[in-house]
């Protein structure tokens, strides 16, 4: 059995995020999640709103610890894992009343950020909710002294990465046929964009 993954900041930042994604999300239907990472937030989602079927995804390399921590402590409204890289596999083949992704802009290349945005626009119904969580740049300024160091450490990582800002993400969303609804501040610097698919 897989080691069961563990992130800190996934569990400092659920409840934030949760309280937002109850006004946010409908009520009831299901929620595509790009990039369910540790799985933490699926699980704890799911049992505080439990009108909602949740798809996780994520690459390869991640669907062993993600199936070791639903295995554990999962329940019957978190979906079979779907193995999803954006830029390479095929997308399932059906619309989601919500779509979530957390902390995977800045670590994603840029082509994947647009194949991320292109998936979810398309597989989004009429006027359903892209909640995408992680910090972003302000007019192309760095929110805090911590964010730009975090920003200098991914780059020297990987040059694709990297914090980015919310113009871009806003731009994007409307070539993808989506607009940016709210930009939620939130603890540690990030932010909840949310975006209405068109």
């Amino acid at each position: 059995m897989s080691e069961i993954p563990f992130s800190s900041a996934a569990e400092r930042n659920r409840q934030p995020i949760l309280e937002q994604l109850q006004t946010l999300f409908p009520t009831n239907g299901s929620v595509l999640e790009v990039g369910s990472g540790t799985g933490q937030h699926a699980v704890f989602f799911t049992k505080n709103l439990p009108g909602l079927l949740w798809q996780p995804s994520d690459k390869e390399e991640n669907l062993a610890g993600l199936e070791a921590r639903f295995a554990a402590e999962g329940n019957e409204n978190i979906l079979p894992l779907l193995k999803l890289d954006v830029t390479l596999d095929p997308w399932p083949g059906y619309s989601y009343d919500a779509a979530y992704s957390a902390n995977t802009a800045h670590i994603m290349p840029w082509e994947a950020v647009v194949a991320m945005f292109g998936g979810v626009a398309e597989h989004l119904e009429i006027n359903a909710r892209f909640c995408l969580y992680g910090p972003f740049n302000v007019d192309n300024r760095f929110t805090s002294p911590s964010n730009a160091q975090f920003d200098a450490s991914l780059r020297a990582r990987d040059s694709r990465m990297g914090i980015r800002d919310m113009s871009m993400m806003e731009s994007l969303a409307n070539i993808k046929e989506m607009t940016l609804e709210y930009k939620i501040e939130m603890p540690a610097n990030n932010f909840l964009l949310v975006f209405k698919k068109t």
